[in-house]
């Protein structure tokens, strides 16, 4: 058996301190008879002779020896089984994000080493799979202020060149003024969403079906101006949370199912115990296996960058990250044709 688990060189370490807590007084003893038949207790004139002047204190004295001696050898004991959580934590210093692949080699190792190797390696999995996904975001994000603003600067660099007439200055300045909102909104989502990641600052007991109403309330309009019609059915749902997320929550959703409708189609909206919200657009055909990309960051369904519908491509993200803010699941459900179905659980 290989001892390279802490749990059995602690074993064998205590079984040896157990047969040297019976061995040492014994040794001891036997040390101070062979002491005597050496005729060690019949010297007067030395200095050690008057000190150790009976078996008695020879004894004592040779039990502290001993004891010490003991104690030297068990704090070295100690490290050796110890050693295992050492190579492990000498391991897990070397490891960043230049070298994620690293792995503890769980094989080499036996009994709870074997337990903690694997659970270290499924952290450094979950680590690798968060900062790869933090960096692809990052990327994204600055490809999708990059966009705009080499936008903005032709349009500028357009506009300065030979003397522009109004009428040019006027659609110059229309671009202008509409590429730097969108910069405006995706900063704003960039920020709700760093918001949402942290958790939630403050919990309390608050009615759903009325954050729903309200917000189901102030999007008649838009949808009346996109020739949609909102339907709903809001039973009393309490949960516990926190007003501003839950509220951008159900606007993300509503706008979503606006912006990616057809003409005459509609919108349902239930709020009940299991799930606690439910959203149901017609619109885009989107495949079944298209479904999950969609709560990606700047994912979008045409796979352009910037989107004809004037969104930054972080409203499901946001809807994700706002809902496990809340310990809930969001689930997306497509037939293949004519919209989504969006049902959000809650506790």
């Amino acid at each position: 058996m290989r001892l390279s688990s802490p749990r059995w060189r602690m074993l064998l370490l205590g079984a040896v301190a157990v047969v040297a807590g019976y061995l040492v007084p014994e040794l001891a003893t036997w040390t101070v008879d062979r002491l005597r038949m050496a005729g060690a207790f019949e010297c007067t004139s030395s200095w050690w002779c008057q000190y150790v002047d009976s078996p008695r204190r020879y004894y004592q004295l040779t039990l502290v020896v001993l004891v010490l001696v003991y104690l030297g050898l068990f704090f070295w004991a100690m490290r050796w089984a110890m050693r295992p959580l050492r190579d492990v934590a000498t391991a897990l210093a070397s490891i960043g994000p230049q070298n994620f692949g690293h792995r503890l080699a769980a094989s080499r190792r036996s009994g709870e080493m074997i337990v903690l190797a694997r659970a270290v390696n499924d952290m450094l999995d979950r680590l690798a799979a968060g900062y790869e996904a933090q960096r692809r975001f990052a990327a994204d994000a600055s490809h999708e202020l990059r966009t705009p603003l080499a936008v903005q600067r032709t349009l500028i660099e357009v506009g300065l060149a030979g003397r522009p007439s109004p009428e040019k200055l006027e659609v110059l300045t229309e671009q202008l003024l509409a590429a730097n909102e969108r910069n405006v909104r995706l900063i704003e989502a960039l920020l709700v969403l760093a918001e949402s990641d942290r958790g939630l600052v403050s919990r309390s007991e608050l009615r759903l079906d009325m954050i729903v109403g309200r917000m189901i309330e102030d999007h008649r309009v838009p949808a009346a101006d996109a020739g949609l019609t909102i339907t709903s059915l809001l039973q009393p749902r309490t949960v516990v949370g926190e007003q501003a997320l839950l509220e951008r929550l159900v606007t993300n959703l509503l706008q979503n199912a606006i912006k990616y409708n057809r003409p005459g189609g509609m919108i349902d909206v239930r709020v009940g115990d299991r799930p606690a919200l439910v959203v149901v657009n017609t619109g885009d055909d989107v495949p079944v296996e298209a479904v999950t990309g969609l709560f990606e960051p700047f994912r979008r369904l045409a796979g352009s960058r910037i989107g004809r519908s004037g969104g930054v491509g972080l409203g499901l993200t946001i809807v994700r990250s706002i809902v496990q803010a809340h310990d809930g699941t969001v689930a997306c459900f497509s037939t293949g044709h004519d919209g989504l179905r969006f049902e959000i659980t809650l506790p």
